[in-house]
């Protein structure tokens, strides 16, 4: 494939129009993350034909960035926090163990010469995906890889988790997905606003490289929690743009090196993914023994992403979607809260 010299503004268009296209396509047949995804490609499309340079504003990777940190702050709710009080010791350890194998997967990863230790675990961590896309060039990965991976993950858990649960569990159908309350456009944007002025300038203020996600995370969450605003969310469209920002962040950074050595990788990565997904099913096994949990509900509460999936099969399914969730969000505050101190104990001195 040739590259030519192309204006920024004709970069911009490609840019913009591969995005849209691919979303609507990639949406229409289900594809997790499709804006994500699209704008990821859309990226691609003009960093592999053109040696025009063009990267996004600093403060467009900081919107985007607490957009993402709001979207998880926004799922936090007092009755979900309070379900996790009388199970804390054993949920805590299920959490802890899904933590060990993924960053031992991601280690295991990191033998490769052409992965870093902090690539190769921020790659195979378990949930928070957006999230840790997000931060991860921050904190020291090579976030085109991190990407990929991080997303297959997603991929891999979405094709297999309703098999699973259709032959192992055996479950009745039909309950419906979880429904909305949502307090209206006004009382969202209000959030919005609230959560990402005030987290960006708390991000300001603490000098740890993730608070720009964080930041907003934690005043997002506080709001949510404190129901002053009804039961707010992100507005999709908002959504969508935080996912195309990051994407396209990302995308712009490949060239054909990096594609042929991440696609020389994929076995490896296939495989690692299966021994996370199989070795978290096994946690959730482990749950059932330490609380009343039911298998069903264990193994959804316990599967390595994929949330809004996992929520919608657990109403369907009949298993307890709140426990779900509340096991689900723990462990994503818990990987987004500590992200910065796994990438400096990464990178120590001979690792």
């Amino acid at each position: 494939m040739s590259t030519v010299p192309r204006s920024p503004l004709r970069s911009v268009a490609l840019v913009l129009a591969v995005t849209v296209v691919l979303s609507a396509v990639l949406t229409a047949v289900q594809v997790p993350s499709p804006v994500l995804f699209a704008a990821v490609l859309g990226g691609m499309a003009h960093a592999l034909t053109s040696p025009t340079p063009l990267a996004l504003p600093g403060w467009g990777v900081l919107v985007a960035q607490g957009l993402i940190g709001i979207t998880v702050g926004a799922l936090v709710d007092l009755a979900t926090l309070r379900r996790l009080g009388t199970e804390a010791v054993p949920v805590v350890l299920v959490v802890v163990g899904t933590l060990v194998l993924s960053i031992g997967a991601g280690r295991v990863l990191a033998l490769r010469r052409d992965v870093s230790p902090t690539t190769g675990v921020f790659s195979l961590v378990a949930g928070g995906a957006s999230g840790v896309v997000a931060v991860a060039r921050d904190l020291g990965a090579d976030d085109r890889v991190v990407t990929v991976v991080q997303y297959l993950r997603v991929l891999v858990v979405l094709l297999t988790m309703p098999v699973v649960t259709a032959l192992v569990f055996h479950p009745p159908s039909g309950g419906g997905t979880p429904g909305s309350t949502d307090a209206g456009l006004p009382a969202d944007l209000t959030f919005v606003a609230v959560s990402l002025a005030a987290g960006l300038l708390l991000a300001r203020v603490v000098p740890v490289s993730t608070m720009s996600l964080l930041g907003p995370l934690l005043v997002s969450s506080v709001l949510a929690a404190g129901g002053w605003l009804g039961a707010v969310s992100v507005p999709t469209a908002l959504e969508w743009l935080a996912f195309a920002l990051i994407g396209v962040q990302v995308g712009l950074r490949f060239t054909r090196a990096s594609l042929h050595s991440i696609a020389r990788m994929l076995p490896v990565v296939l495989a690692l993914i299966a021994v996370v997904v199989v070795g978290t099913a096994g946690l959730g096994e482990v749950l059932t023994w330490l609380t009343p949990a039911d298998p069903l509900t264990a193994y959804l509460a316990t599967t390595p992403g994929g949330l809004f999936a996992v929520l919608a099969i657990a109403s369907d399914s009949g298993a307890d979607a709140t426990y779900v969730m509340a096991v689900q969000l723990l462990r994503l505050l818990v990987i987004l809260a500590i992200l910065p101190l796994l990438a400096r104990w990464l990178r120590r001195p001979g690792d």
